[in-house]
């Protein structure tokens, strides 16, 4: 139930500076036009080697090719505006910048479809931005699909009534909290600092201020007789919450992580890991310097049933 048949991937086409989201991710890097033709290079470069890592490991991956005339420049991310679920269900999302609306494709849909997927209903919650609502899809809510529990740190990009609709929605529960970096500014998206696999949860519990809200998502993971692994704030700028276990064709299961999230690991946490996935680590310094993702992020798992 928790992992993805396949992960669907959409290679850059114009992957840049986002000055809509980078107030609100203030790592991220602004470029210039004397560069910019070398980071579009650099980027296509850094997918193309993660998308055959994960195809090598065994991954069925889906690629989709970025639109050019969109200028969509965080479309490398399409976890953001969708999810596949195993009932058929595909959800779109409200995002919070204008520029990245454009990413939501219904052709990507449609291929899915026509590629063996079966689609039974589409849930389109982006009437939500026309009231400043967002819930930018599997960076807002980490999903436990086998426990039906959605986990979201809420934030300007993580409303809690969008949230609620998606639950009752999908007949699962919310558990939400409030996480903060190491410096104190919030964290927007959820899977920054969580990654729930199927016997293994990655997790940053000190992230969490309010010990009564730290413990309730403790307790909610520990139920579920998942091991944690617990990460600190500082491995969270390396990305090493960003991170999604996948299923390969023969049976074996990965952990999609980048180069700098895999070097952030300490060796008892890559123990542990590795007694429940193989790791496939990739380097991705454009993506995470520039657009502030990393692995996870790059992939929208699909869980849909096959027709």
């Amino acid at each position: 139930m928790q992992l993805p048949a396949a992960v669907v991937m959409v290679r850059p086409a114009s992957f840049g500076f986002n000055p809509d989201t980078a107030p609100s991710f203030l790592f991220q890097r602004e470029i210039t036009d004397a560069n910019r033709k070398e980071i579009e290079r650099r980027a296509r470069i850094e997918f193309d080697l993660l998308a055959g890592r994960l195809r090598d490991a065994g991954v069925e991956v889906i690629i989709f090719e970025d639109k050019e005339e969109l200028q969509t420049p965080d479309a490398v991310f399409p976890n953001n505006w969708v999810s596949f679920h195993h009932d058929g269900t595909v959800v779109l999302y409200p995002m919070f910048a204008p520029s990245r609306r454009p990413e939501r494709r219904r052709d990507i849909i449609d291929k899915l479809q026509t590629g063996g997927f079966r689609v039974s209903r589409v849930i389109d919650l982006t009437h939500h931005e026309n009231e400043g609502r967002f819930l930018e899809g599997t960076g807002s809510v980490v999903f436990d699909h086998a426990d039906h529990l959605a986990y979201a740190n809420l934030s300007p990009r993580t409303n809690s009534d969008v949230l609620d609709e998606l639950c009752t929605t999908l007949r699962y529960k919310s558990v939400t909290f409030q996480a903060k970096y190491d410096n104190g500014d919030p964290i927007f998206h959820t899977d920054m600092m969580m990654s729930i696999g199927d016997r293994f949860a990655v997790f940053c519990g000190e992230s969490i201020s309010d010990a009564s809200e730290r413990k309730r998502v403790l307790d909610s993971l520990r139920a579920t007789g998942r091991e944690i692994i617990s990460i600190d704030r500082k491995q969270i700028e390396q990305f090493t919450g960003n991170v999604l276990q996948l299923q390969t064709k023969n049976g074996g299961t990965i952990l999609a992580i980048s180069t700098s999230a895999c070097l952030a690991l300490r060796p008892e946490q890559r123990d542990a890991v590795q007694k429940f996935a193989q790791l496939v680590e990739s380097p991705l310094p454009v993506f995470e310097g520039i657009g502030r993702g990393s692995a996870r992020c790059m992939m929208a798992d699909v869980h849909l049933p096959r027709r």
